[in-house]
């Protein structure tokens, strides 16, 4: 299986050799999201794209924030739904966000745009700048180009991708390399590369760990300001 066909909606029904456990599903908040929020990063509307499972915006909620998440997957909004009652989650294309124009003011992408080729990337920012607000500010988090060989990894962001694929209509503030925590640990990934993958995960050997033994992959994380229209 080459990982950019991955079919998430399947993924998410837990039909495929992975089952139900994925590398992103921590059954917690992102930590990363966890010190933005701490750090007041999140304000007014906000918009969690690519929501999954909806911890993160079952987390932002629990902090007297007005959440949508939003995913093109139908299986994980039926089960964000039911982890988070009390949030509003819906389905919808990234690339389009047909009738949420205008209507948030933070947004939050945990690991979406690296699923995106690039013409999807492009779609998507678009799409992003429709449905905020003047002044929005996005806060994205991305596999970086020093992802190790064998991680799956959908697509490698480099930095000049970001500048100028978000820097047409955003302001880019801040831009750092960071680490993601997974809810895997190293043999676990590996596992899951020769199982689900066929691949070969050798190369998959001296990542970073967490306290837990999650493995912790390098990101970007980015902070945009969507400039006045």
């Amino acid at each position: 299986m080459d990982v950019q066909d991955v079919d998430f909606e399947q993924l998410y029904q837990g039909t495929t050799p992975m089952g139900r456990k994925m590398p992103w599903d921590l059954g917690a908040p992102q930590p990363a999201v966890v010190a933005l929020a701490d750090a007041g990063e999140f304000t007014g509307d906000v918009l969690d794209i690519g929501c999954g499972l909806g911890d993160n915006s079952a987390f932002l909620a629990s902090r007297g924030l007005q959440v949508t998440g939003l995913d093109g997957a139908p299986s994980a909004i039926e089960q964000a739904r039911t982890r988070a009652p009390g949030v509003t989650f819906a389905v919808a294309d990234a690339t389009k966000l047909e009738g949420y124009e205008g209507s948030f003011d933070t947004v939050l992408d945990s690991a979406l745009y690296h699923c995106l080729d690039e013409d999807q990337r492009r779609a998507y920012l678009a799409a992003l700048t429709r449905a905020t607000r003047p002044g929005a500010t996005l806060h994205l988090f991305c596999f970086s180009d020093e992802v190790p060989a064998g991680f799956p990894a959908p697509y490698l962001i480099s930095e000049a991708n970001l500048r100028e694929t978000v820097g047409r209509e955003w302001t880019i503030e801040r831009l750092e390399r960071t680490l993601y925590t997974t809810s895997m640990t190293a043999e676990e990934l590996r596992q899951s590369v020769r199982v689900v993958l066929g691949a070969d995960a050798a190369d998959l050997t001296g990542m970073d760990t967490d306290a837990d033994g999650r493995v912790l992959v390098p990101v970007w994380q980015l902070k945009a300001v969507r400039q006045p229209s």
